[in-house]
């Protein structure tokens, strides 16, 4: 998108200078509000046209049967699908009878802004209708972070070359209609409309979830409007009609609140909605505005990150921290999804990136909203232990996609085996308390999370009669091998989970005598951890990815076209499970997450190995493989790989961000840029950098939040400088060397050159593309997933849209 002749690189927003339909389900996507409660996507005030319109509640969702042609034990009975709710933000538009429709007409103007300090979208147009006549819309959005139930719309309307009778259509809309017509989803239970307050109220059909949405509008301005509302059960409508001259303005403040539950009567639904409009508007539009800035002012005093050098990778950057914190701001207690609220692309549905990606990146900036989040995960233990039981496993087994805790992950079998997810929540455990010293999180959820989380490995897996651990016949984060035995990445990260839960039970000795762990429980956790298998090649010199992974036949990649890619879109997973060949980095990601538990020769032996086999036909990818590239020393990679991460949907790069945004993609820049360039390691209570800068880059500075600091990091190619704005000295590491910063003093340490190493190769025709140096053309080289064909080409905007690959996330 941004490489889009309408699109801007700025780098404090992201601005369209005029609309092109072709590509308005992509934009709907880019200019997404939400707070992690409410999600709306960026579609025009009016409605119309729109390619994908979405109005989301975090946690609302609808439950079909999942039906097989035999049963299978293990899978669920149900799938679930997060649900358009009812929109709240159309505002239609009628001149002199004619309505504001961007297909007719004459468009003279069109420019959207979403600017990334004060979470407003903005929209300035100037239209001649049919008829001849002009008209100027001003339109400002937002979706507030500090009042969770309320977006907001405030619609301007101006005639420019004569007098003309303006009407507006405020509405609450449901099931509005969808790209092929499904049937609709939410059931009518209550309307009213009374004088500006509006309020609809649904349920829906098989679910049974509870919603309402309510608006209370202000209207000002010349033409002396008259009002009239009214509603159905599924449309609620203030009409708003003026005669307006040349320079008269109508505008129109709308506030909407959103509740829902799955368990309160219709009157506390109601009155739910009712108290968050009362809270809205005593704060009112201008004081939504002021309280919007002051949240995000506060963000990126904490989270930003500053480069010299890139200024599309700027922007890019700063709208994936937008999006991230946007993602979690006010989730309280429900899941971040890989979409967030920003589409309905993978059904909703949230995985292991959560807690691998976002929830990293937010540790370190927004750490409230990580706690939150691994609540949601500690309330849904009951059902992970449910589902434990019936796979004939101990402790807790999350399930690989859901929405509410249930497993919902019904399209791939394998996912059955994708346990590494138990690990990866006690990952986020471990990196959160450690980053915190929440001590009250630890014991309220943390300890239990990490006692369940360990069971499941215990029972999972085996003493051979040398002693080694073993976890056989599970899935790792690659996709395209399954069912394997000991996955390095998940041995690795099941070693984390066991040694974190004893430690947890060892400090908190009373809760852990209630979940009733016992001393050789914690010794077996312990023993288990020490003896963990890690495949190793003694020939190759490098760790398989899961035993006997290098001893498969290589994928023959030079008799694979471009547009077999993905390849498990064109080829049975049994081939591609049979094979070496990588969906995704998954070793890789091991030695980013694990790093302590390889060497340094290790470690660039393994990159140089896998990269040759990894394809990428997954957006997770590329971030981890930035960071390994940058440790061991190939900056130039390193750089690549962070820009196809940093530009995935910017760029619209897999051609489904009309989807929604890939919000691992979007965690995956910070994490390229401070992992990576930054070489930030966080293992136990230690801090460490390893900063090496590539060519493109002049200089590189961000701000993290650890154990009640806020420590800023400003890097050049020769010097690294570590500044504590807040809290007290800090000891961490530099290359190795240990430094101690005291409060509001720089402390500045060289920057050792990176290791010349041969450069590795990838598989022909999956090179990343090539970052071009600053003012140069752009290079050639662009793999498959770069430069396909775009699929929203077509001229018509409310083409369905594409559906992800269910693996992809």
């Amino acid at each position: 998108m941004i490489s889009h002749d309408a699109y801007a690189v700025e780098p404090w927003c992201l601005r369209e200078e005029r609309l092109d339909l072709a590509v308005l389900p992509q934009s709907e996507s880019l200019f997404a509000l939400s707070n992690g409660h409410l999600g709306w996507r960026g579609t025009l005030d009016e409605g119309e046209p729109h390619g994908l319109p979405g109005s989301y509640l975090n946690g609302v969702y609808e439950s079909v049967p999942l039906t097989t042609a035999e049963p299978v034990f293990g899978l669920p009975r149900t799938e679930q699908s997060v649900v358009n709710v009812t929109n709240g933000r159309v505002i239609r538009l009628l001149v002199d009878d004619q309505p504001f429709d961007l297909r007719y007409g004459r468009l003279h103007g069109h420019r959207r802004t979403l600017d990334l300090r004060t979470g407003v979208l903005e929209r300035v147009v100037e239209w001649s209708a049919p008829s001849g006549r002009t008209v100027r819309v001003r339109s400002w959005r937002l979706v507030s972070l500090t009042q969770r139930a309320i977006g907001a719309v405030a619609y301007e309307v101006e005639p420019v070359d004569g007098t003309s009778r303006v009407v507006l259509q405020s509405e609450l809309l449901a099931n509005e209609q969808l790209p092929g017509d499904p049937p609709p989803a939410l059931a009518g239970e209550e309307h009213a409309a009374d004088g500006t307050r509006l309020r609809l109220v649904h349920r829906t059909r098989h679910s049974g979830q509870r919603l309402a949405v309510a608006a209370e509008h202000t209207v000002t301005g010349d033409g002396h409007p008259v009002l009239a509302a009214e509603s159905t059960p599924d449309l609620a409508r203030l009409t708003v009609t003026a005669e307006l001259r040349p320079g008269q303005v109508l505008r129109l403040e709308k506030l909407v609140a959103h509740g829902w539950s799955a368990v309160r009567t219709l009157p506390a639904v109601r009155g739910q909605v009712d108290a968050a409009l009362a809270a809205a508007q005593d704060a009112g539009w201008s004081g939504l505005l002021a309280e919007q800035r002051e949240f995000l002012d506060a963000f990126w005093a904490r989270a930003d990150v500053e480069l010299d050098g890139d200024p599309e990778i700027q922007q890019a950057v700063r709208f994936a921290l937008f999006q991230v914190e946007q993602a979690a701001a006010r989730a309280e207690e429900r899941a971040v999804a890989a979409k967030g609220l920003t589409g309905s692309g993978l059904d909703g549905h949230c995985f292991w990136d959560s807690e691998t990606f976002v929830l990293q990146v937010l540790t370190y900036t927004s750490p409230g909203a990580v706690a939150q989040a691994l609540r949601w995960r500690h309330r849904t233990l009951p059902a992970a232990r449910r589902r434990a039981h019936r796979l004939g496993l101990a402790g807790a087994a999350f399930p690989w996609s859901t929405i509410d805790g249930e497993d919902c992950a019904g399209y791939w079998p394998a996912g059955l085996a994708s346990f590494h997810l138990n690990a990866d929540i006690a990952d986020a455990v471990v990196r959160y308390t450690s980053a915190t010293d929440d001590l009250l999180f630890d014991r309220e959820a943390g300890l239990e999370l990490l006692v369940h989380t360990a069971r499941l490995w215990r029972s999972l897996g085996h003493h051979d009669r040398d002693g080694a651990f073993h976890l056989d016949g599970v899935t790792g984060p690659d996709a395209y091998s399954a069912l394997a035995d000991d996955n390095v990445y998940t041995n690795l990260m099941a070693q984390q989970n066991l040694r974190a839960a004893a430690d947890a039970a060892e400090r908190n000795a009373d809760l852990a005598v209630a979940l009733g762990v016992s001393d050789e429980e914690i010794a077996a956790w312990r023993e288990a951890a020490l003896h963990l298998a890690l495949p190793y090649d003694e020939v190759l010199d490098v760790h398989q990815q899961a035993a006997g992974f290098t001893r498969h036949e290589p994928w023959d990649f030079g008799a694979t076209p471009p547009e077999e890619y993905p390849l498990a879109e064109h080829h049975p997973y049994f081939q591609l499970y049979r094979k070496q060949v990588v969906e995704q980095a998954d070793l890789v990601l091991a030695m980013q997450l694990r790093g302590e538990a390889f060497s340094p020769a290790e470690k660039a032996r393994n990159f140089a190995y896998y990269e040759a086999l990894t394809v990428r036909d997954s957006a997770l990818s590329a971030a981890g493989q930035a960071v390994l590239a940058a440790e061991v020393g190939h900056l130039r990679l390193a750089y690549d790989y962070l820009t196809e991460s940093a530009l995935m949907d910017l760029d619209d790069l897999r051609r489904d961000t009309r989807d929604g945004l890939h919000l691992a993609a979007l965690a995956g820049t910070w994490i390229a840029l401070v992992a990576g360039f930054g070489g930030m390691r966080h293992h136990g209570d230690t801090l460490a950098f390893a900063p090496r800068l590539p060519d493109l880059l002049d200089r590189l500075a961000f701000t993290i939040q650890f154990q009640r600091r806020s420590l800023r990091v400003e890097i050049t190619a020769a010097e690294a400088e570590y500044r504590l704005d807040e809290g007290p000295e800090l000891e961490l590491w530099h290359h190795g060397e240990a430094l101690t910063v005291p409060p509001h003093r720089a402390v500045r340490r060289p920057v050792p050159p990176a290791p010349e190493l041969p450069e590795p190769a990838q598989p022909p025709g999956r090179r990343p593309r090539r970052r071009p140096e600053p003012d140069a053309p752009e290079a050639s080289d662009v793999p498959e997933v770069s430069d396909a064909p775009h699929e929203s080409d077509a001229p018509h905007a409310s083409d369905a849209p594409h559906e992800s690959a269910p693996d992809e996330e």
